[in-house]
């Protein structure tokens, strides 16, 4: 008797996720976005559609980060959603909270929406970027993983700077 084979329903946009997180490192980008952000025509990105719940989608990409072990994450969100109003956007109140929740605390930078793109557009010209486009349609709501190293920091790095030349 041969064991019955179950199908992985593991949605495609998680497939990728987990195909790219091993390859990808400090100066690459996972992108949570709503409906509207545009395919960016830059060869390095990749734009997914996850469809569904941005939550639930920013939820798997800070737990696959947290738990991959070579790399952690700065986080970024458009300082425009602050400003967006409940009357403009029904449900913002009720998202920003969920997504503070979401990201379990973790302190995100909060810069115009224009100046985080042109931080991605500048990486896409060397690094991979992976773009993960969901059903949202409250504007400003995308979240930008920008990943760096999970086992340097930049307190590390100064060090190691600082000892270089001493040593020459």
């Amino acid at each position: 008797m041969t064991a019955a084979i179950t199908p992985d329903t593991t949605p495609a946009w998680e497939q990728r996720l987990r195909k790219c997180l091993p390859l990808y490192g400090h100066r690459n980008w996972i992108v949570v976005a709503d409906s509207a952000y545009p395919a960016q025509s830059r060869p390095g990105i990749e734009t997914i559609v996850a469809g569904g719940d941005q939550i639930h989608v920013v939820r798997k990409v800070a737990d696959a980060i947290t738990a991959a072990r070579h790399i952690r994450a700065n986080i970024y969100l458009d300082a425009e959603l602050a400003f967006v109003s409940e009357s403009d956007a029904p449900g913002v109140t009720d998202y920003s909270q969920q997504l503070a929740r979401a990201l379990y605390g973790t302190q995100a930078h909060r810069l115009p929406h224009e100046k985080i793109i042109h931080k991605l557009d500048q990486s896409a010209q060397l690094f991979r970027i992976l773009i993960l486009k969901t059903e949202m349609t409250i504007p400003y709501t995308s979240v930008f993983f920008e990943l760096d190293c999970g086992y340097w920091d930049a307190e590390a790095e100064q060090r190691l700077r600082r000892a270089m030349p001493a040593s020459s």
